[in-house]
């Protein structure tokens, strides 16, 4: 099965008709709205947003109703692979009648972003939700020469992430067995099937129960915030974290924040590579 139909099983809270999604959404909306009163999100006549990896487009609306608000004309752009769950994006903006945006959906991988869309052109970037486990180190920098090629001179790219290394491997430990999700009907299990060295991922087959029928395999990287913003300052001249401590919204990870892409890197090599 694929990572959509994998997805579907976990019940990740992404649709705007699930009351978990909703909570989920109320709390991004503040996040973004403290991150505006701090001047970490510049309020402009108009910002052009790319959602990366979007789902639904949960996040990327959240940003767009924080600024329509305020008075500020929006063109949001909502990128996943799983064209299905773009579908709707439309619907969490009509949901909470978000002003001033004007909203598109593009199936496209984000590591290759230069392939789809202009350079230089967007002002705002985001990867929300907890997504880097899908992509290894290689991969991570492709993401970020790619966003670096979209953004402007004065661009920021905002991620949502969690520190794995600390958090499952240190707090935790790692289990071999894992009870994904429990509802009434079924169980999602994972089971480790490996370690790839090179890559720096985890494979692990997933299970539903009972039947123990095989779901889906994937590869898993447990990054390290540290790890994140390592790569992330080879290609933008700032960046901040603000923690969940920090934000004060339970619910809402850490936030990564970059700003300022280095366009004097040879970013075509890293595009290619």
């Amino acid at each position: 099965m694929s990572l959509e139909e994998l997805y579907e099983f976990l019940h990740w809270p992404m649709h705007p008709d699930d009351e978990g999604a909703r909570k989920r959404f109320e709390k991004i909306v503040r996040v973004f709205s403290s991150l505006i009163e701090d001047g970490i999100i510049e309020s402009k006549e108009e910002i052009v947003i790319l959602d990366l990896a979007a789902g639904t487009g949960i996040a990327g609306v959240a940003l767009a109703k924080v600024l329509g608000e305020r008075g500020v004309k929006v063109e949001l752009t909502a990128v996943d692979l799983r064209e299905k769950d773009l579908h709707f994006v439309d619907r969490w903006i009509k949901a909470y009648e978000v002003k001033n945006a004007k909203a598109n959906t593009v199936t496209a991988d984000i590591r290759e972003l230069h392939r789809y869309f202009e350079e230089s052109h967007y002002d705002v970037a985001m990867l929300w939700g907890l997504t880097m486990p899908h992509f290894d180190p290689f991969e991570t920098i492709k993401i970020f020469a790619n966003v670096s090629y979209v953004l402007k001179e004065d661009g920021i790219f905002l991620m949502e992430e969690s520190d794995r290394v600390f958090n499952i491997l240190y707090r935790v430990g790692y289990r071999d067995f894992l009870v994904e999700t429990k509802t009434e009907e079924y169980t999602v299990i994972s089971v480790h099937e490996g370690y790839n060295l090179k890559r720096g991922t985890f494979k692990r087959t997933y299970y539903k129960i009972p039947g123990f029928e095989k779901v889906s395999e994937e590869e898993h990287r447990l990054w390290d915030i540290a790890g994140i913003l390592g790569i992330g300052s080879i290609f933008f001249k700032d960046f901040k974290l603000i923690t969940k401590m920090e934000h004060e919204v339970f619910g809402v990870s850490d936030v990564l924040v970059f700003k300022n892409p280095r366009k004097n890197l040879p970013l075509n090599e890293f595009l290619e590579g």
